[in-house]
């Protein structure tokens, strides 16, 4: 897929030359194959047909580029409606927090650590309040 296209097979084309066009070919339908597997079925009828991988790569590209600010807004999302939920301990529930807080930094929002425990704290449930009593103190 990194290399262009070569150019069409004549009659004055040597063995070689021949060869290197059959093994771009194979490889050019191996790409295409794996390529249109890993596409969803509907989101495969919307692009246009064609026999080369490198068009059908730059295509999706084009067409499905993901936007940071969308990233941004579904980890905000998912940070806001984390709720403990017994499940696991709560150490691991602060760390998930904890990870979100250093993907949102990453893309420059920033969270402060005393936001995040402050957070952590207030997404725990009324049984744990001598959690939020020790801390508090």
């Amino acid at each position: 897929m990194n290399s262009a296209k070569p150019a069409d097979i004549t009659n004055t084309n040597s063995l070689t030359e021949m060869e290197h066009h059959a093994k771009w070919e194979r490889s050019n339908r191996f790409c295409l194959m794996v390529m249109k597997r890993s596409i969803f079925e509907y989101l495969l009828g919307g692009l246009p047909e064609t026999n080369y991988a490198k068009e059908l790569f730059a295509v999706v590209g084009q067409r499905y580029q993901v936007c940071s600010n969308t990233e941004v807004v579904s980890l905000m999302s998912e940070l806001a409606c984390m709720r403990y939920d017994g499940m696991g301990g709560v150490r691991e529930h602060i760390l998930r927090m904890v990870h979100l807080q250093s993907k949102l930094k990453v893309r420059d929002i920033p969270l402060s650590d005393n936001y995040i425990v402050s957070y952590a704290l207030n997404s725990l449930p009324v049984s744990f309040s001598q959690i939020k009593i020790a801390y508090n103190t």
